[in-house]
């Protein structure tokens, strides 16, 4: 089969090379030995400071014990903390160590670089469809999963 536009994986393939090329690209600038999992963690704890467990998994759609997994290689490597929250012994808040929040802001600036440079060749109106098609693919994709 030729690879083109006809082809069955036409978004499915795209996203999957995308994700790859930027873990490489990551695995190359960020810590050697973090996963890309693990990187996003960072970066999104960079960007918005102590979270909730769930906001966390809300924000990569990992699966818990994924999750809980990163977590737990991340607080081994003195990347992050885990306290319980003040609303009840179910809720634990991440927050960055200063060895972590260094190595945060590393791979969140990395990813906003990658992201700005990205923006310089396409259109507002491209990044609207592309989002579109993403989310078009998690829901289906979380559709089914469900199933």
């Amino acid at each position: 089969m030729q690879i083109g536009s006809k082809m069955p994986l036409s978004f499915v393939h795209p996203v999957h090379r995308a994700t790859h090329r930027i873990g490489l690209y990551l695995d190359k600038l960020g810590e050697p030995g973090l996963t890309q999992g693990e990187d996003h963690i960072l970066a999104m704890l960079a960007d918005s400071g102590p979270a909730k467990v769930a906001e966390l998994h809300r924000g990569l759609a990992h699966k818990r014990s994924t999750l809980t997994s990163i977590l737990d290689r991340l607080a081994k490597r003195n990347l992050i903390t885990r306290k319980v929250g003040k609303t009840g012994r179910r809720t634990f808040i991440v927050t960055l160590t200063a060895k972590g929040r260094k190595l945060a802001q590393r791979i969140s600036s990395i990813c906003w670089s990658l992201s700005g440079k990205s923006r310089e060749v396409i259109t507002a109106v491209e990044i609207k469809g592309f989002k579109k098609v993403v989310a078009a693919l998690e829901q289906q994709a979380h559709y089914r999963a469900q199933r």
